[in-house]
C-alpha cells in the first residue's frame, strides 16, 4: 500500500504540532484537496465515521434517491453523484489518490459492439449521456492509457521541500529552513521534538476531513485530538457583478417559513433551482475559494489557497498554467450547463488520437495518423444541456434535502410539531449573490437556506451583505 513520509515538530509540552517539513509528494497530495469536486468530498468523508459536509451531504443523498426520470438523461444523475475533476490526469501522478481514480482514462462507445458507425465520431466521456449516430446509447466502457502522463509530477516539482504550518500555510524551503520558518511567523522552537509519520490513504482522508473541520488539522491528526474549528459569519464582499444575472433572469422560488421564528421550512422549487443546487456538487473546492475570494468557512483551505496564490513561486509548479488552474479551477469538460448561473467555466475537450490496426482502432494520447477531439457538447445534445428535466418540481428543505413528494414535506412539519397555521408563504428571487450565500452556507450548515437567504435579509447593512 502506498504511503507518504512526513516529519513534524511537536512543542515541548507535546500538545501541538509547530510545523511539518514535507516533500513535494506530500504537497502534491495536499494541493489535490483544492481540485476535489464537492460531491467527491462528500463520498470521501462518508468513509470516515461521523463526517459530513454541511447540507451538501443531504443534498447528495436526496439526489441519489431522486428517480432517474427527473433527470434530462439517465447518465446525468451519475455525473452528479460521481463528479469528475478537470485534474483527472494529475491524480494518476499522486503517490496517494483519495479519489480512487481508475488507472485508465474511461470513455464510452456505442452499446452495440457491431455498430457500423465510426467510433471516433461516437465517443463520450460519460456513460448514457449521448446517443450514437446509429441510435444506440454510448455505454460500452473502454479504458485508454494516458502515455504522456507516465512518470510525471502532479502540481509542484521535485526535489523540493516545504514547511507546512498547523493551519496549512505552505512555503517552499528555498532560502533555508530558518528563513522559511520566519516567513511563517514561527520564531520559537526550543525544546521541540521531531516525529516521523507514515501516512496512508486513510490518514490522508482524515487530513482532508480535519482540514475542513479542525482549527489545527496537523495536531489533531498526530495527537488524535478534536479541536473543532469555530464557525463564524463571514462578510460576502466578492461579487462577480459583471456576471450577475439581471432581475428578469433570477430564479424565483416559493418558500414556506415558520412565522414565529423565520426559519425556512421548505421551498417549492422549479427545475432551475434544483439544477443550481445540484451543480454545487461538481464545483471543486478551489472553485469555491475562487467564487468566495478565498474567504470561506474553511480557514485551513483558505490558507492553502492563498499559499498557492502568493506563497509558492510560479517556477515551482510543473507547468506554466498549473498555478492558474489551481487558483481559478475549471469544471471538468461536459459539466457546464447551458445556462450556467455561477461565473465558472469548463476545461476544453481532451484530445484523443487513434491508429488503425488489424484489430481495429487503437486509442491513446500519442500523435498518430489522425487526431480526434472528444466533443462533450455533442454528448449533451440529447440532454438539452442541463442535468434536471424541464418542468421538474421538487420540494427543497432547509438542509437541501429534495423530494418531488409534498407529503414528505408535510411529514417534516408534523414531526416538528408545526401546524399549517404557523406557516407563511413568501417569494425569494435568487441572483448571483443569493446563490453564493446558499453555497457558502451549505458547506458547514444544516440550515443552508435559513442561513443563506433569511439571515442575510435580517442582518443586511448598508453597502455590505452578510452571508
Amino acid at each position: 500500500m502506498a504511503s507518504l513520509s512526513l516529519t513534524v515538530m511537536i512543542n515541548k509540552e507535546k500538545t501541538k504540532v509547530l510545523f511539518a517539513e514535507a516533500s513535494s509528494d506530500f504537497i502534491n497530495v495536499l494541493l489535490s484537496f483544492l481540485t476535489l469536486p464537492l460531491g467527491k468530498i462528500v463520498t470521501i468523508l462518508q468513509k470516515h465515521e461521523g463526517s459530513e459536509l454541511g447540507s451538501l451531504t443531504t443534498l447528495y443523498k436526496g439526489l441519489s434517491e431522486l428517480d432517474t426520470a427527473h433527470f434530462s438523461v439517465p447518465g446525468a444523475k451519475e455525473m452528479l453523484l460521481n463528479p469528475r475533476s478537470s485534474f483527472q490526469p494529475e491524480y494518476r501522478q499522486l503517490p496517494i489518490d483519495v479519489t480512487d481514480t481508475a488507472p485508465l482514462l474511461q470513455y464510452f462507445l456505442c452499446e452495440d459492439v457491431n455498430c457500423s458507425q465510426p467510433s471516433y465520431d461516437n465517443i463520450s466521456m460519460y456513460s448514457d449521456i449521448a446517443v450514437c449516430d446509429c441510435g444506440g446509447s454510448l455505454t460500452r466502457r473502454i479504458g485508454i492509457k494516458d502515455e504522456c502522463r507516465d512518470g510525471g509530477e502532479a502540481f509542484v516539482v521535485s526535489p523540493l521541500f516545504f514547511i507546512v504550518t498547523d493551519d496549512l500555510r505552505v512555503v517552499p524551503i528555498v532560502s533555508g529552513i530558518v528563513q522559511a520558518l520566519s516567513d511563517l511567523g514561527i520564531t520559537d522552537t526550543r525544546g521541540a521534538e521531531m516525529k516521523s509519520l507514515s501516512l496512508g490513504p486513510y490518514e490522508i482522508g482524515e487530513l482532508l476531513k480535519l482540514s475542513l473541520t479542525s482549527a489545527t488539522p496537523l495536531t489533531d491528526m498526530v495527537m488524535k485530538s478534536n479541536n473543532k474549528c469555530p464557525q463564524s459569519e463571514v462578510w460576502l464582499d466578492h461579487i462577480h457583478q459583471h456576471d450577475a444575472p439581471t432581475e428578469s433572469n433570477k430564479i424565483v422560488i416559493r418558500a414556506f417559513l415558520h412565522e414565529s421564528t423565520n426559519k425556512f421550512l421548505f421551498a417549492e422549487a422549479s427545475d432551475e433551482f434544483v439544477e443550481l443546487l445540484s451543480s454545487f456538487l461538481a464545483i471543486p473546492l478551489g472553485g469555491v475559494e475562487f467564487l468566495l475570494a478565498g474567504n470561506t468557512p474553511f480557514k485551513n483551505i483558505d490558507n492553502l489557497y492563498r499559499s498557492v496564490s502568493n506563497g509558492i513561486d510560479d517556477k515551482h509548479f510543473t507547468t506554466s498554467d498549473t498555478k492558474n488552474r489551481l487558483v481559478s479551477p475549471k469544471l471538468a469538460h461536459g459539466y457546464l450547463p447551458k445556462n450556467q448561473f455561477l461565473p465558472l467555466s469548463e476545461e476544453g475537450p481532451p484530445k484523443l488520437f487513434y491508429q488503425a490496426t488489424r484489430k481495429g482502432l487503437r486509442y491513446n494520447y500519442s500523435s498518430h495518423e489522425k487526431e480526434v477531439t472528444i466533443d462533450m457538447v455533442s454528448s449533451f445534445k440529447s440532454s438539452k444541456e442541463v442535468y434536471i428535466k424541464k418542468q421538474t418540481m421538487c420540494f427543497v428543505s432547509d438542509d437541501l434535502t429534495m423530494s418531488p413528494s409534498l407529503t414528505s414535506r408535510i411529514s417534516i412539519l408534523n414531526d416538528g410539531g408545526i401546524p399549517l397555521s404557523e406557516m407563511k408563504e413568501t417569494e425569494f428571487h435568487i441572483g448571483l449573490n443569493e446563490a453564493l450565500c446558499i453555497l457558502k452556507a451549505s458547506l458547514t450548515s444544516k440550515t443552508a437556506l435559513t442561513d443563506g437567504l433569511i439571515k442575510p435579509l435580517l442582518k443586511r447593512q448598508p453597502k455590505k451583505e452578510r452571508c
